[in-house]
Order: C-alpha cells, then sequence, then structure tokens
C-alpha cells in the first residue's frame, strides 16, 4: 500500500493553511479544488433551466446527469436514476418517508434505533401520526455495537423497514451492515441506512452492502453542501409521489425530487470523483472510474488509521480521560471519528480553551442526542469529538495533543 502523499492532498484543498487545523471533518470537509472548478464551470456555461429545447438547456440537462452519475459511482449504484439528490440527507430521509408511508396501512410497523444521527430517526418516527407502529432497537447497558439477536426480536411480519447507520457519529464504529440487510430481508423488510459518517472514509457499494436506501451528505466528503439518496430502481418506482400530481409513478427519480435538486451542486459531484481519479493516480495507481475509487479510499483509510491511532494512543494513555466508544484504531472497527471526556471538565470549556490555538473541535451530542442523553455523561454539554480525514496530519495531532496536555489531570 502507497504511503499517503500529503503535498498532493493539501494542494488539492485550497482551504488548508498551515496557521488552522481542522478536525471538525464529521461536520463537514473542505471542498476539493475540481469541484469549484465544476460549479464554476456549469454557472458560467449553462445556468438555464433543464428540459428546453434549445442547445444551451440540453447542454445543462447532460451536466446534472453527468453530477447524478458521478454520485452512482461513488455509491457502486446499478444506474444513475437510481440517485435522489437533495440539499441534506435529513431532507433526503424526510422525503423518503413521506414517499414510502403512502403504500402503507395504519398497524405496519417501522424500527428505528437510540443510537443515530436523528436524520434516520425522526422521520420514521413521525409516522406514527399516520398509523404506523414504531420500534426502537436500542444498544445493551455498557455496549458500542448494537446486537443483532435484539433486532431480530423486534421483527415481525408487519415490519416495514429498518433503519440505522453505517458508522456512529459519536463512537466512530462501524455498523455490519450486510450482516443487518441478510437478517431483514429474511423477514421481507427494507433496509435504510444512514451512511454520512461512513462516506468520507471508505468507498460506498450499496450493491454488496445489500442496502434497500442509502444516504450521504456530499458536503462531509470534499464536495459542496449537496446530498444524495440511493434507493433500489423498483423500490423507488413503487413509492408513492411527493412531487407535483402530474408526476408518474415510473419518473424516477424526479418525484422525490420536488422542486428540483441544485444544478450546479449536482454537477460538481463530478468534482469528487476528479479528485479521486487523480489521487488514485498520484499514488501510482492506474486505473480509473469506480476501481480508483476504490484505490484511493484503500490508501486513506492506512493513513486515517495512523492518525487515528495517535490520538487515541495519548487518550488510553491518561487516567482523567474517558474514551466514549473502541479505544482500537483498528481500521476494520472505525473511522477516526473519536469522542471523549476529560474528568473534572466540561466539554464546552475544554473546547472554548483550545479554540484560540487555532484547532477546531467541538462538544455537544451532534444530533444523535438520544445516544448522548442515554449515557448519562457527568455534565450536560455532551461529548468532546475529535474528526479526521484523509487530509489531516500528525503535525496537526501534535499540536491538539499539546493543547490537551495543559488541561485536566495528566497521569504520572
Amino acid at each position: 500500500m502507497p504511503q499517503l502523499n500529503l503535498d498532493f492532498v493539501r494542494r488539492n484543498f485550497p482551504a488548508l493553511r498551515e496557521d488552522v487545523v481542522l478536525l471538525d471533518n464529521a461536520g463537514g470537509s473542505q471542498v476539493a479544488s475540481q469541484v469549484a472548478e465544476r460549479i464554476t464551470e456549469f454557472l458560467f456555461s449553462a445556468y438555464v433551466q433543464l428540459g428546453a429545447t434549445y442547445a444551451t438547456s440540453a447542454e445543462a440537462s447532460k451536466k446534472v446527469h453527468a453530477g447524478r452519475s458521478a454520485l452512482a459511482t461513488l455509491m457502486n449504484a446499478a444506474r444513475p436514476e437510481e440517485v435522489v439528490m437533495g440539499a441534506t440527507s435529513t431532507q433526503l430521509f424526510d422525503q423518503l418517508a413521506r414517499a414510502l408511508v403512502q403504500t402503507w396501512s395504519a398497524g405496519d410497523e417501522v424500527i428505528v434505533t437510540s443510537f443515530d444521527h436523528e436524520a434516520n430517526i425522526g422521520p420514521w418516527r413521525k409516522l406514527a401520526d399516520q398509523g404506523v407502529v414504531v420500534k426502537e432497537w436500542a444498544l445493551r447497558p455498557g455496549t458500542h455495537h448494537p446486537n443483532l439477536d435484539d433486532l431480530r426480536d423486534l421483527l415481525t411480519p408487519n415490519t416495514r423497514l429498518v433503519a440505522m447507520t453505517h458508522v456512529s457519529n459519536i463512537f466512530g464504529s462501524i455498523y455490519p451492515i450486510r450482516e443487518v440487510a441478510d437478517l431483514v430481508h429474511e423477514n421481507k423488510t427494507l433496509l435504510c441506512v444512514d451512511g454520512v459518517a461512513f462516506a468520507p472514509h471508505r468507498a460506498i457499494d450499496v450493491q454488496a452492502l445489500g442496502a434497500d436506501f442509502y444516504a450521504f451528505s456530499v458536503y462531509k466528503v470534499y464536495g459542496p453542501h449537496h446530498a444524495a439518496l440511493y434507493g433500489r430502481y423498483d423500490l423507488l418506482q413503487a413509492a408513492g409521489n411527493i412531487n407535483h400530481y402530474f408526476y408518474s409513478d415510473d419518473k424516477v427519480p424526479g418525484k422525490l425530487e420536488p422542486g428540483n435538486a441544485n444544478y450546479e451542486l449536482a454537477y460538481s459531484c463530478l468534482g469528487i470523483t476528479d479528485y479521486l481519479q487523480a489521487f488514485a493516480k498520484a499514488h501510482g495507481v492506474e486505473v480509473e472510474g469506480r476501481a480508483a475509487i476504490e484505490a484511493a479510499f484503500e490508501i486513506m483509510a492506512v493513513h486515517e488509521a495512523e492518525l487515528a491511532e495517535q490520538f487515541l494512543n495519548y487518550l488510553r494513555n491518561r487516567d482523567d480521560v474517558f474514551i466514549i466508544g473502541d479505544s482500537s484504531s483498528d481500521v476494520h472497527r472505525r473511522v477516526p471519528t473519536i469522542s471523549f471526556i476529560l474528568e473534572g471538565c466540561n466539554s464546552r470549556d475544554v473546547v472554548e480553551a483550545i479554540d484560540p490555538s487555532g484547532i477546531g473541535i467541538r462538544y455537544g451530542d451532534f444530533n444523535s442526542k438520544r445516544l448522548v442523553e442515554s449515557m448519562n455523561l457527568p455534565n450536560a454539554d455532551g461529548v468532546i469529538r475529535v474528526s479526521a480525514v484523509h487530509y489531516n496530519t500528525s503535525a496537526e495531532f501534535d499540536r491538539l495533543i499539546d493543547c490537551l496536555e495543559k488541561l485536566g489531570n495528566k497521569k504520572g
């Protein structure tokens, strides 16, 4: 596996500067230069409405479709029409719930977790107002991985859908989506996955995962403030229409994109695949398309695991730190989203003490409010979260560690 070329990487992210360390990437990553170039290209060459017969409109339609195709490649969807676009994953899950419930009946059941970001919990819970029975899949006390036997006990012939996350945005743990998919499909149930915390770190493969629906936020994967929802084509066809009344049932994905997706942001998603392919080539991997994306993320994952181990090793060796979740840096078990609390310190106070150093980290529940509240932490302002991606460096973590050394009660 080639060593990550940080010089190449950081040249492609103009916002990164030596005086600022950005370790809040689980909230949103920086934008690759190729993405900004694609936005500018669209705005200056094809900034018209789609669907007309004149040449510029036809070109605009091609560019938006190219962006949708890039998102399909990123997720390994079978076809571009399996990609629904929107502003955020939260919005897309809500749109999906509104579409699916049109085909359900009172007494049908959905299973949500208590350990996810609210984006893939709230929309399904709201369906209780329409007679849908909502069940909760909770973590066992003191654990940070869900137990599949507990899910099995919740499934019934009336269960229509299970909603869960691929990676916890608090624990950083990677969950066994393929195993869950196999289990729920045996019950003739659908699986909807929140992939937001997974997508910046690994290549998504919806076909290998067996997910029926899968969403991620493009703005957390080096792109613009945009999001994508994968849905198996036949399932999107069977879903209800949330667009104008004259959209036919087979008009996929348009019937799930009321008001249309943002055109220039859709096209700019090509910039993400541009960057990933350039990344693979810069690391000696002479492949293109999906193969380049997979190769790029494999190289990134090794670098990220090294950063995670550097920081987790520091935290493990302090007797006043409690790591929230898995303390291992194993690349198969977690991503470099690391949460902790410092004994005797409010999380907010720790973060605000670090702010003047030019290091960006955060505190709170990160919209996984049900999970954080269930942990009964000693302070009310949640966890401290440090979240890296591949463009972060060991030197940046050294700076953070130097700041933390001045806080709390260190071992020895």
